[in-house]
């Protein structure tokens, strides 16, 4: 499965069970959208046959106990979903149920069907990659104009109309808001168009507002430009710069050399100092997040979850992740609170992965990653990488007082290491 296309939505009734499922596939799928809907929706419910809202369904239903009169539930949901052939892959999930069941929910077209008491992460990725593999082999006309039909109109309602934009393309999307190409008719220019996709009920539900007003804060090329904010039809938007160069995280994807490593760490630095002495915390440092201009210079974006630093704030609520777990500080994964060291450490991980080509902790679930965080040594850089080990530890630090005090304070340890490098270079030749 190709997770940079693909989305995936999670029917639970659960919510709970439903936030247990999204971050495990957040960790199995970290490219994906992964979004969820409880059943009880039945607006967003009717459109899922048509494939406009995801291209995997994992559908948690009652399959009953196969001796009952009639038709289970769970399978007259399936045959329902599995209607069109646009419907997108399906996967059961039951709950009670027995052979019986299983072969009529696959009858009714579900990709695969694996019983809840018995469900494990890998056996739910390996169901989703055998049902995304042979629906593609099957069907590829229909999977093409699925995918047509989704870059047109991402959202479940449609693609939206703002006022003044004129939308291009889907450029990224994730659980809680779609950023789109559009084309600014005031400024004469293309953007990034932000849209929420969860209505605006409130002003102190206005998310986007809060990130708008943190973007405000910081005027340096650094840190994304924001052109305007506003609600539209119940629904929060923000127009800021678009990077026609994309992020880190691709060009990681090619490959980057550890002379540039270096040079991205000392860069996304001096953004964070930028950041930093504006009053902020990013508290989301991460590979999609940390833009390229042409020049190869890094801009900062999704301020999403920033947060004022003389604010007394814990990173976490009850039963909800803030962030994503692969970079995430010791003391963010615990739900304490945060200072200028944690997006130091978030740094760190960016930078080991930059090294290596793979983040230091890896795992099975969130829980598992977020846990060697806190209690788990990173991994040994190879002995063609040991002249960074020091700089990484440091960084990697689970205590915060061992970690660089300031971004300003890494910035000089990169020019020293940098210079020290160059000197050994010249010596040696």
């Amino acid at each position: 499965m190709s997770s940079a296309t693909q989305r995936i939505l999670i029917v639970e009734r659960d919510t709970k069970y439903r936030e247990w499922l999204r971050l495990h596939l957040a960790i199995l799928y970290p490219q994906a959208a992964i979004g969820t809907l409880d059943p009880e929706d039945s607006h967003a419910m009717s459109g899922l046959a048509t494939g406009r809202a995801c291209e995997g369904l994992i559908l948690s239903a009652d399959f009953g106990a196969g001796d009952e009169p009639g038709e289970p539930e769970g399978v007259k949901l399936v045959r329902t979903l599995r209607s069109s052939d646009a419907a997108p892959v399906l996967v059961a999930l039951a709950e009670r149920g027995n052979e019986l069941t299983a072969i009529q929910a696959l009858r009714a077209g579900a990709a695969d069907y694996l019983p809840k008491r018995l469900l494990t992460p890998s056996r739910l990725k390996s169901a989703l990659d055998r049902a995304f593999v042979a629906l593609d082999r099957s069907m590829p006309e229909a999977r093409a104009a699925a995918t047509k039909r989704r870059a047109a109109a991402p959202l479940a309602t449609g693609q939206p109309t703002i006022t003044g934009y004129e939308i291009i393309r889907t450029l990224s999307e994730s659980e809680k808001a779609v950023v789109y190409l559009a084309e600014s008719r005031a400024l004469g220019t293309e953007v990034a168009l932000k849209v929420s996709k969860i209505p605006c009920e409130d002003r102190a539900k206005q998310a986007l507002a809060r990130e708008y007003q943190a973007i405000l804060a910081v005027h340096d090329p650094a840190v994304v430009r924001i052109f305007d904010h506003g609600i539209e039809d119940g629904y929060e938007y923000l127009a800021m710069e678009y990077f026609p160069h994309g992020d880190l995280k691709a060009r990681m994807q090619v490959g980057v050399t550890e002379s540039e490593a270096l040079r991205f760490l000392e860069k996304i630095g001096s953004a964070l100092a930028v950041v930093h002495r504006a009053g902020l915390l990013h508290r989301d440092l991460k590979p999609p997040n940390v833009m390229l201009r042409e020049s190869d210079n890094v801009v900062l974006i999704d301020f999403g979850l920033a947060r004022l630093l003389d604010v007394s704030h814990h990173s976490t609520y009850t039963g909800v992740l803030r962030g994503s777990p692969y970079y995430m500080s010791p003391e963010q994964a615990l739900g304490e609170k945060l200072d200028p060291r944690s997006d130091l450490y978030s740094l760190g991980v960016i930078f080991h992965e930059m090294l290596t080509g793979r983040k230091p902790f890896m795992g099975n679930s969130a829980m598992e990653v977020l846990q060697q965080h806190v209690n788990a040594s990173p991994p040994r850089l190879p002995p063609s990488l040991s002249g960074y080990a020091e700089l990484l530890a440091r960084l990697l630090a689970k205590r915060r007082e061992d970690r660089f005090a300031s971004a300003e304070e890494l910035i000089a340890a990169c020019v020293a290491l940098r210079h020290g490098s160059r000197g050994r270079a010249q010596s040696a030749a």
